[in-house]
C-alpha cells in the first residue's frame, strides 16, 4: 500500500498532522482482500457499517436466518465482510462513497486502538486494569491512552506499542493510533473496550479482535483520513509480553459455559414483581438481554442496534402477554443499553420504543422462541 497512501514520516508519540492522499475505498478494499483480511462498507464518512435493508431493520429480525450475507448484500456489519473481489468490486464500484472496515476476528488480526481523548482520569484501579498503582505514585501529565499503554509497556520491560516500527500504524484523525498485530491462529483473542466494565488492557485503549472490526488505512471522514505513520505496511506478531497481558486481562476465549447468562439485576426484579421468578419469563429475559450486555466487550461492530432491537421486541412480546408491566420492559432495556453503551441514551430509547412498540403486538407464549 506504499505507493496507494502517501503520508510523510512522524513521531506516533506526538502524531504531527501529515498530508496523506487517500487512495479510493474500492483500491483500499481490494489491497486488503489480497492480504487476506476480509472487508465490509462502512457508511460515508463514519466509521460504523453501512445501514441494513428495510427487511433486516425489522423488529424480531434473525441474523442466523438471513439470506442478506449469503445473497451478497451488506448487511448485519462484520459478518457481512469478505474476500470475494467481484462482490468487492460491486459494492465499492457502485458506491465509492462508502468507507472500508476489515473484521479483525476472520483476519487473523489483533489491533490495540489507543485514544487521546480529553477526559477526566479513572480511580487508579481503572487506569491499567489488575496493576495496583499506589497512592504514592504521582500522576500528574497522564492524560491518555499512550501513556497508559507506554507505562504497562515499561513494567513488562517492553517498548510500547505505539512506537513499534515493525508493525501496521495507522494514525486515527482523532489523534489516536492503531497499532496492527498478526495473531499466531493458535489463540482466539477477543474484543475489550479502553478500562470499563469486563475485560480491558488499559484505560483509553481498546483491543479490536474476534468480535469486531477496525477501520482500514486509507478509510476518509470528514474529520481526516486513517493515514499508515512510518514505512511498515502489513502487521508484524503479536509480541509475547503483550499476549500475556491480553491474556491476563481476559481477552482469551474459553468455551461459554451452559445456558443463558444472568439477568441484569433491575430485569430480575422485575420478573420477579411479575411472579415468573426462576421461570420461563427469566429464561426469556436472560436470553433476550444477554446479547445487548455483551456488547460492552465490543466497541463497535457488534450490531448493538440490532441486538437492542430484538431485545425490545421480545420484551413487547412479554407485556403483550402479562409477564411483566411495559415500564419494567423499559426500565431493564434501559439499563442493560447503558451497560453497554454509557452516554447513547437517547438513541438507546429510541430503539427501546420502537422495538416494544412491534413486540406488543404479538404476545409471546411461554413456549414461544423470542
Amino acid at each position: 500500500m506504499a505507493a496507494e497512501l502517501r503520508v510523510s514520516r512522524s513521531d506516533p508519540g506526538r502524531l504531527r498532522r501529515a498530508a496523506p492522499v487517500a487512495p479510493s475505498s474500492l483500491t483500499t478494499a481490494r489491497w486488503c482482500a489480497r492480504q487476506g483480511w476480509p472487508v465490509h462498507p462502512l457508511a460515508p464518512g463514519r466509521k460504523t457499517p453501512v445501514g441494513n435493508c428495510a427487511a433486516c431493520r425489522a423488529p424480531g429480525h434473525d441474523r442466523g436466518a438471513c439470506d442478506c450475507v449469503r445473497a451478497g448484500r451488506w448487511c448485519h456489519g462484520f459478518h457481512a465482510a469478505t474476500l470475494d473481489l467481484p462482490r468487492i468490486d460491486r459494492w465499492w464500484g457502485e458506491r465509492p462513497d462508502l468507507g472500508v472496515g476489515v473484521a479483525t476476528g476472520p483476519a487473523g488480526l489483533v489491533v490495540i486502538d489507543i485514544d487521546a481523548h480529553a477526559q477526566e482520569l479513572p480511580g487508579r484501579d481503572r487506569l491499567l486494569p489488575g496493576v495496583g498503582i499506589s497512592a504514592a505514585v504521582d500522576l500528574t501529565g497522564l492524560a491518555n491512552g499512550f501513556h497508559t499503554l507506554g507505562v504497562l509497556a515499561a513494567l513488562r520491560g517492553a517498548p510500547s506499542p505505539a512506537d513499534d516500527e515493525s508493525t501496521l500504524r495507522v494514525r486515527t484523525p482523532s489523534g489516536g493510533l492503531h497499532v496492527w498485530y498478526r495473531g499466531d491462529g493458535a489463540h482466539r483473542w477477543q474484543c475489550s473496550a479502553g478500562s470499563g466494565a469486563g475485560r480491558a488492557l488499559a484505560w483509553q485503549v481498546d483491543v479490536r479482535a474476534h468480535g469486531g472490526y477496525i477501520v482500514a488505512p486509507g478509510t476518509v471522514t470528514p474529520a481526516g483520513v486513517y493515514a499508515p505513520v512510518g514505512e511498515a505496511r502489513m502487521p508484524a506478531p503479536l509480541p509475547g509480553w503483550l499476549a500475556g497481558e491480553l491474556e491476563r486481562t481476559g481477552h482469551l476465549a474459553c468455551e461459554p459455559a451452559g445456558g443463558p447468562r444472568p439477568v441484569p439485576p433491575r430485569a430480575r426484579q422485575a420478573v420477579i414483581a411479575a411472579g415468573g421468578a426462576g421461570g420461563a419469563p427469566a429464561r426469556i429475559l436472560a436470553g433476550a438481554l444477554a446479547e445487548v450486555t455483551a456488547c460492552a466487550s465490543v466497541p463497535e461492530g457488534a450490531a448493538f442496534s440490532e441486538k437492542l432491537n430484538r431485545a425490545a421486541y421480545t420484551l413487547g412480546g412479554l407485556v403483550a402477554a402479562g409477564h411483566l408491566t411495559e415500564e419494567e420492559a423499559a426500565r431493564a432495556l434501559q439499563d442493560a443499553a447503558a451497560q453497554a453503551r454509557p452516554g447513547q441514551e437517547r438513541r438507546c430509547r429510541s430503539i427501546i420504543r420502537g422495538g416494544l412498540g412491534a413486540g406488543r403486538a404479538r404476545p409471546l407464549s411461554l413456549g414461544g422462541r423470542a
